[in-house]
């Protein structure tokens, strides 16, 4: 078990059993000696006393939860001296309070691993020499120097220098943008293969990144936490607990039954069933390789009904692929593409990785290119088989084959003057190719919006930083009738937001950093973390480690399977508990067997809050070709 895990945990609950125990054999070897009675009385007192003060100081709050009872059931059984029943409720609630606590031990530190993964350092440029400097005492104005496979420090515009940029962190745009003198540059993109000059126009700590930084902060701080399930059910069960004791009384005059009736109507099963039946569902689900945080996390699942996905890495797989190949009359495609690949080898350009790849997926064959030059962000010149070959940019492919006409009429006849992605591949034996690359979609996206639908979620809404007709073509692709690009990350928190306060309960699914604000303020943010988790893992309430989105609709049915336990288990122990209140009422049960019927109730909520753990009949469809792996586990 995790330290921080250990370090969260009460000693009341292992005290409080250690006097029960220790009591009970005293009282087996003398069964008329007052030791065990001393041992339980110590036990009540020492374990009793910070319950009781706990629960009075949330009263003083206006706070009253499912423990009130049993605060009151803990000070009588010490005013009549009733120890043994006193001590069995101690050992209920404490318990109780053990598994919560233990279902919520992990919880999100979003905001450190943002802080975290922000720029630190920077390079400032002062007559042309560089000064390391750091991040925060970048002062607007200042000339920067970013270095390829850098962050960039501070918002600002280029001011010399070509190269590709990572922008996906703060975009979602899943292809490097090539950006010059003139380009503006935020705080949190990843510079690639070219050095850079900025001009820096505010500080670090007024950039976007750190604008991200402070939603997550404030989104986490803003966010009404669910109620948990036993306090809306003590809202109505300790009024009606208490009147069933202020009844007793009046019928009686005698506090025992009073005792009695507090012991029986303790609510372990709100105590216990719920966090019961939250660590199975959330075990449940960890052996399905779906990580749920907290136990709230699990109940906000089971009551979700409007999902919002991210574009970039969650309806698309997130990384460039060639989608489109197109040479000139006459050119064998299989051998342009080995040559392409050839020259490509040797670049650490993200798409010349791509390029390559595509080339060893149609089978053709990979060849030693001679003479590599690369011009950084730009393109890349070898020679393969005696053939010259220019890969990159069409300005740059141009440049090579400046003095060959006829290479140049077949490049302007492949030149349809469309946006997007491409390359462009020239060869001195006259060999021209269009190599066209974008975001492809998932090819198991049906079955996940099929099973929301079973679900009874509705209409999905789709939020991207993306370019708005990427991100209308993508939902077009999909489905999607409601979808908006170009947005900003305060953008996505301000739709969400919207949703939560129309009544909707949204299911944010992202996998960027841009993401990261959004599903804090969701009721249940899902971070997709297949490749890695980061940020967004930490903000979020439900990580998925497979990168699986059908496992989202599988994680929703097991927050129903096991909330509808927990209720089950509170609602059957609950109304025990009520004909126990009267059977104490009436004189029928003594405090000691009042504390005895309990605990049969208890173990009844318990063995049935444990059947959360397996899977439900909805999941056990899904999952049948894992079971005995994930059992073993």
């Amino acid at each position: 078990m995790p330290r921080s895990i250990l370090r969260g945990l009460s000693p009341l609950p292992p005290a409080a059993l250690a006097f029960l125990l220790v009591g009970g054999a005293l009282w087996l070897l003398d069964r008329r000696g007052p030791w065990s009675h001393h041992v339980w009385l110590a036990g009540l007192v020492l374990t009793g006393a910070p319950v009781a003060w706990r629960t009075l100081r949330g009263m003083l709050r206006g706070e009253f939860a499912a423990d009130v009872v049993a605060m009151l059931a803990i000070v009588g059984a010490v005013l009549l001296d009733q120890p043994l029943a006193g001590l069995v409720v101690v050992l209920m609630q404490t318990g109780g309070e053990a598994l919560d606590a233990y279902a919520v031990a992990r919880a999100s530190d979003a905001v450190e691993a943002l802080e975290a993964d922000a720029p630190r350092t920077a390079h400032r440029l002062v007559d042309g020499r560089v000064h390391d400097i750091a991040a925060e005492v970048i002062a607007a104005g200042d000339l920067l120097l970013v270095r390829p496979g850098e962050l960039v420090p501070a918002d600002g515009v280029v001011i010399d220098g070509s190269s590709h940029v990572d922008t996906s962190r703060l975009t979602g745009e899943p292809v490097p943008r090539r950006v010059g003198a003139g380009a503006s540059l935020q705080s949190g993109f990843v510079n690639q293969e070219g050095a850079l000059q900025m001009r820096a126009l505010r500080r670090s700590q007024d950039s976007q990144y750190a604008q991200i930084v402070e939603l997550v902060r404030r989104a986490q701080g803003s966010k009404s936490p669910l109620q948990r399930t036993a306090d809306r059910w003590a809202v109505w069960f300790t009024p009606l607990t208490l009147l069933v004791c202020a009844a007793a009384w009046w019928l009686s005059r005698d506090w025992s039954r009073v005792l009695a009736v507090l012991v029986v109507a303790t609510p372990c099963p709100l105590i216990l069933a719920a966090p019961v039946a939250i660590i199975g569902g959330i075990n449940r689900a960890a052996r399905r390789s779906i990580i749920v945080r907290s136990g709230a996390a699990l109940e906000g699942l089971a009551r979700v009904n409007m999902p919002v996905f991210d574009k970039t890495g969650t309806l698309t797989i997130g990384q460039p692929r060639v989608t489109h190949v197109q040479v000139s009359e006459g050119a064998d495609t299989l051998l342009v593409l080995s040559r392409v690949a050839a020259v490509e080898q040797g670049s650490g350009h993200l798409l010349a990785r791509v390029l390559v790849r595509e080339a060893e997926t149609r089978g053709a064959p990979l060849r030693v290119a001679a003479d590599l030059v690369e011009t950084p962000g730009r393109g890349v010149q070898g020679v393969v088989d005696g053939i010259t070959v220019a890969v990159g940019a069409l300005p740059y492919v141009r440049e090579q084959f400046a003095g060959q006409p006829e290479l140049l009429s077949r490049l302007d006849a492949l030149d349809d003057g469309a946006d997007g992605l491409r390359a462009w591949a020239v060869m001195s034996d006259g060999a021209v190719a269009r190599i066209q690359f974008a975001d492809t979609l998932r090819d198991d996206l049906a079955p996940m919006f099929r099973e929301l639908a079973q679900l009874g979620f509705g209409p999905a809404l789709l939020l991207s930083g993306d370019k708005a007709v990427n991100v209308q073509a993508i939902a077009r692709a999909v489905g999607i009738a409601e979808a908006e690009g170009d947005l900003t990350a305060e953008d996505k928190v301000q739709r969400v937001a919207a949703l939560e306060a129309a009544g909707h309960r949204v299911l944010m699914v992202g996998d960027g950093t841009n993401d990261a604000p959004a599903l804090s303020t969701a009721t249940v943010g899902v971070a997709l973390a297949g490749h890695g988790g980061g940020v967004v893992a930490e903000a979020a309430d439900v990580v998925l480690l497979i990168d699986d989105p059908t496992r989202i609709a599988e994680a929703v049915r097991i927050g129903r399977h096991a909330l509808g336990i927990a209720r089950q288990s509170i609602f059957v122990g609950l109304g025990l508990s009520l004909v126990g209140m009267l059977f104490a009422a009436a004189g029928m049960l003594h405090p000691v067997a009042g504390a005895l019927v309990q605990e049969a109730i208890d173990v009844a909520v318990i063995l049935n809050a444990l059947r959360a753990a397996r899977a439900p009949a909805e999941v056990a469809s899904v999952a049948v070709t894992s079971v005995s792996a994930t059992s073993a586990t």
